[in-house]
């Protein structure tokens, strides 16, 4: 075992009741989009104290640095998103949300404790003349709106001079002390669609005086899917799903106005820059016989997460230095959206997923309020966090 990764181990366990407290306290005080000034100035405190050099950003969030550049490696960054969702805490934890309709359902009190572990580690080996380079910390605020926060990072300018860039995401469905690895795509893209219906509006007796909103509205929701998947490459894997339709108040009135909405779902990155003008063109010819009028709200939201292969393969390598031979586990590409893609358009790197579920307990999904995690896997990402940054600061720049 070399000097470095036991003094990574060795720092994350000295801090573990410290970070799993951070957790807690994060739990205990969530902060929707853009509103996480609490949970920025928490982390803000912390990092100065470990000797980072941090700079905040508004609204919210926050860019640490530490160490100098060394060789031609450039700078290695790593990422962690701080927003919670507007859902209400079910878990029955004794550290559960006191913030009623918000709660941290998406372990993203996680990912920052997480990534505090990984800067506590940094630190100590910078002081230890151990860091080869310079590392960078984003705190992220936003990655549950579309289309993110890290678009705003991204035009701040916070990979400038970046060469690489890591992050983890929380899997309850796999088990505590491993993570998921996966070369290549990882997530899909996800766009925010709503499309509203105009008409005249009319009694149920005479529909044909009338344009049939309701019935348009529902070949929307029916035929549009299926029309994608005769426009699209099958292969794209493109999934539609509706999460709102509305229209009317009365049995026997046609309405004159109505809505749906949902998202669009894509795995192929060149299929989603192709997709929204299919769309518009489809909603428009699917409602043209019912005499309504549509208007289409197409937001594209996030691309895939797409992982580079070799920053993929020094993952893989600091899972094996710090968990052993069997501490990854391969995983399927989700067709779960996450901004953290559009890092990976402007630099190399790759995002593992953290295992959370306890051996042999429940499975909790995410985006729910009874989410509980297995505390230890905090530990297990801080480590990998801080040893993918190392080794990328060692290993060649990439190409």
């Amino acid at each position: 075992m070399s000097e470095t990764v036991a003094l990574i181990a060795e720092v994350v366990a000295k801090y573990d009741a410290e970070l799993i407290e951070l957790r807690r306290d994060l739990h205990r005080h969530p902060e929707l989009s853009w509103h996480e000034q609490r949970t920025t100035e928490l982390v803000a405190h912390r990092l100065e104290a470990a000797g980072w050099r941090v700079e905040r950003i508004e609204p919210s969030g926050l860019v640490a640095e530490i160490g100098e550049s060394g060789r031609d490696a450039g700078v290695v960054a790593l990422r962690a998103d701080m927003d919670a969702l507007p859902v209400d805490d079910v878990s029955g934890e004794p550290w559960a949300s006191t913030r009623p309709g918000v709660a941290h359902a998406c372990g993203h009190d996680v990912h920052v404790a997480c990534l505090m572990g990984a800067a506590l580690a940094l630190a100590e080996l910078h002081e230890r003349a151990l860091l080869p380079g310079r590392v960078r910390l984003l705190f992220q605020p936003a990655e549950e709106v579309m289309p993110g926060g890290a678009r705003r990072l991204v035009t701040h300018g916070v990979l400038d001079g970046v060469t690489q860039i890591f992050a983890l995401h929380c899997d309850p469905g796999v088990d505590v002390g491993r993570v998921g690895v996966r070369s290549g795509a990882l997530t899909s893209a996800a766009d925010r669609l709503e499309v509203l219906l105009e008409g005249t509006g009319g009694h149920t007796s005479r529909p044909h005086l009338t344009g049939d909103l309701t019935f348009a509205l529902a070949k929307v929701t029916s035929e549009l899917p299926a029309v994608l998947s005769r426009r699209m490459d099958p292969r794209a894997g493109v999934s539609v799903v509706w999460g709102v339709i509305a229209a009317g108040s009365a049995p026997n009135v046609i309405p004159d106005h109505g809505r749906v909405a949902g998202t669009v779902r894509i795995l192929d990155a060149v299929a989603w820059t192709g997709c929204e003008p299919i769309v518009r063109e489809a909603v428009h010819d699917i409602v043209r016989p019912y005499g309504v009028n549509a208007v289409v709200d197409y937001l594209q939201g996030v691309p895939p997460v797409v992982n580079d292969p070799a920053s993929n393969a020094l993952i893989g390598a600091a899972v094996r230095e710090m968990l052993g031979a069997h501490g990854s586990t391969p995983v399927p590409q989700s067709l779960g959206g996450e901004d953290f893609g559009w890092y990976l358009e402007q630099v190399p790197g790759a995002m593992f997923r953290l295992g959370t579920r306890t051996p042999g307990g429940a499975v909790y999904d995410l985006h729910q309020g009874n989410l509980r995690v297995d505390e230890r896997a905090i530990g297990v990402g801080a480590q990998v966090l801080a040893r993918a940054a190392t080794l990328a600061l060692a290993a060649p720049t990439p190409v």
